[in-house]
């Protein structure tokens, strides 16, 4: 019930005080946590970089951080199929499963399910969720989704789909791998490189900036 009577002025400014105080600590409180990102990510800290490099054999490669629940990613997710197609690099995801997001993790161990058949049928199925997210609201419309995306491919689903915890425990590794880095929101990009003149690891901070930083890197490795 609002009541009409003013809130004396000492009142007010004690209030005022006690929400100043409060608010560094509840801003430490919420920092570790990852979140999706909206408008322009700040740049990562990283602390351990022993994760961002190119797989054996690759001279440049995209790594992503990623929620299947989260908006950006979706918007993000097309830019990077055309990156990778063009480039002919690898594209490394990882998943940061954002702790507010009712039906991502179950989605992340779907998609590890259709790993096992092959790796393009998973990466496939995550496209598949990102390009229908804004259908996706609760954990029955996900395994409606993922029950046609199983049906269209000739695949019967089991009756649990990760009895054991394999694929949950999988995706504890890569969350920790980014709580190493220091990674703390969705999507984080970088363009990781080995040889010549580039840089480990470029952060691409501006998604439109995505294909410009690709070719200096590139370019930076024949150097």
């Amino acid at each position: 019930m609002r009541s009409n009577l003013a809130v004396p002025v000492p009142v007010r400014l004690n209030r005022a005080r006690l929400v100043l105080a409060l608010l560094p600590a509840a801003l430490l409180f919420l920092a570790p946590a990852a979140r999706a990102q909206f408008g322009a990510p700040p740049t990562t800290q990283v602390h351990d970089a022993s994760a961002l490099k190119p797989p054996a054999g690759a001279r440049v490669a995209i790594i992503e951080f990623y929620d299947l629940e989260c908006p950006q990613c979706a918007q993000t997710n097309p830019l990077l199929i055309a990156a990778a197609n063009q480039y002919k690099i690898p594209w490394i995801r990882y998943d940061l499963i954002i702790p507010n997001h009712i039906w991502s993790r179950q989605a992340a161990i779907n998609a590890r399910f259709f790993d096992t058949r092959s790796v393009k049928l998973g990466n496939d199925y995550r496209d598949y969720v990102l390009a229908n997210q804004n259908a996706i609201e609760t954990l029955v419309d996900l395994n409606k989704w993922t029950q046609k995306f199983a049906q269209a491919h000739g695949i019967t689903l089991p009756f649990a789909i990760d009895p054991m915890g394999k694929f949950a425990a999988e995706i504890e590794a890569d969350i920790e791998i980014g709580r190493r880095i220091g990674v703390e929101h969705t999507p984080t990009i970088f363009i990781v490189a080995s040889g010549g003149h580039a840089p480990a690891y470029t952060e691409v901070v501006d998604r439109n900036r995505l294909f410009q930083t690709i070719d200096q890197v590139l370019a930076e490795t024949k150097r």
